[in-house]
């Protein structure tokens, strides 16, 4: 089986690409790998971060010291090593792998969802956190994970300052993030990080963030996250004044509504489908088929008719964790289901025909 370029434990036969040289002997990059597969599974949040903590812990450290330590039995002595993120360091260093991370690949073999072909075609992802705003890792992590799963670049698009509840960015602190996105690209080349945000569409349709910070961007994807029981003609009037911004590029998860998952089920807003896709083809946005198990945004039906309109689309992961950044086919599969030709998908394409399409009717 091979694994990341990285040694994350990533096999081929989950991400349909190549990516590169087995684990070995490195602990650190089984513990990574463990913690993707149990994102990747939607394990409880603090059973991950038993795993990041434990690599981020051992990382700052020489392999001598780790490799001593796991020999002499002191590694729980660590702050953030506990007696399983232990015992997978030890097995690894003794015999290159461990049990727990044999079980996780054992049971990660096939990709999550269908769609192949789309999914082999796929480029980047246009959606994604991390944890400047409410996402569980940080930035290179985020883009590693993408690169090793056979992608050539990934927007990042943290939230925007409305949504305080995800820890949204002001202008200030988003400024800031290009400076480590910068990092990131120079350690990553020639895989591309690019600068991006999702925007609140606020009630009034209303983009809450200012142009000139959006004219320094890569991509916008707008969204709405709140008021999500308004009366049907509301929320058309807000969606369609969101999408006719002209710096806006993608609508995201368009009802908004909850299928599954910790949060409970949410039923999908009501609007004018007709009306917000038409708008969407007039100001050259791409309609997202957002990949999250709990969302599955837009249902089969809305997938159908944006379509039929002659939309375009975005196949998302809204990943807020690396694992997670390997649900993509969850969208491919309803992609294929509703015959979305891979020609009309936006993230099919280099990250240069990206910037290029940015630059339609401007």
């Amino acid at each position: 089986m091979a694994h990341g370029r990285l040694g994350w434990g990533i096999p081929d036969q989950v991400t349909a690409r190549p990516v590169g040289r087995p684990i070995g002997r490195d602990p650190i990059a089984a513990l990574r790998a463990v913690a993707f597969y149990l994102e990747r599974e939607r394990a409880e949040t603090y059973r991950v971060k038993a795993y990041r903590s434990a690599a981020e812990r051992l990382a700052e450290l020489d392999p001598d010291e780790v490799a001593t330590r796991a020999r002499t039995g002191t590694l729980t002595d660590l702050k953030g090593v506990g007696k399983k993120t232990a015992a997978v360091v030890t097995e690894v260093l003794d015999g290159g792998t461990s049990a727990t991370l044999a079980e996780l690949e054992a049971r990660h073999t096939e990709p999550v969802g269908g769609g192949a072909a789309i999914r082999a075609a796929l480029r980047g992802d246009c959606h994604t956190h991390s944890t400047w705003s409410d996402g569980g890792s940080d930035v290179l992590e985020m883009a590693r994970t993408a690169r090793d799963l056979g992608h050539e670049w990934m927007v990042l698009t943290d939230h925007s300052e409305n949504l305080t509840v995800a820890n949204g960015l002001t202008p200030e602190r988003r400024r800031r993030q290009f400076d480590v996105i910068a990092e990131v690209n120079e350690e990553l080349a020639p895989f591309r990080l690019l600068r991006g945000i999702e925007v609140d569409i606020l009630e009034d349709g209303d983009i809450d963030a200012p142009d000139d910070l959006l004219d320094e961007l890569d991509f916008v994807v707008a969204s709405v996250h709140s008021k999500l029981r308004a009366p049907s003609e509301l929320m058309t009037a807000r969606m369609i004044a969101g999408v006719s911004h002209p710096l806006v590029d993608v609508l995201g998860h368009c009802t908004g509504r909850l299928v599954t998952g910790g949060r409970g089920t949410r039923p999908p807003s009501t609007f004018d489908a007709e009306a917000v896709f038409d708008a969407c083809i007039e100001n050259g946005v791409a309609v997202e088929i957002n990949s999250r198990p709990e969302r599955l945004d837009p249902p089969r039906d809305l997938l159908r008719q944006a379509l039929a309109a002659g939309c375009e689309f975005v196949v998302d992961t809204d990943a807020h964790a690396p694992g997670q950044l390997d649900w993509q086919p969850y969208g491919c599969e309803r992609a294929e289901e509703c015959e979305v030709p891979i020609d009309r998908i936006v993230n099919t394409r280099s990250a240069a025909d990206l910037a290029a399409w940015r630059t339609r009717g401007q």
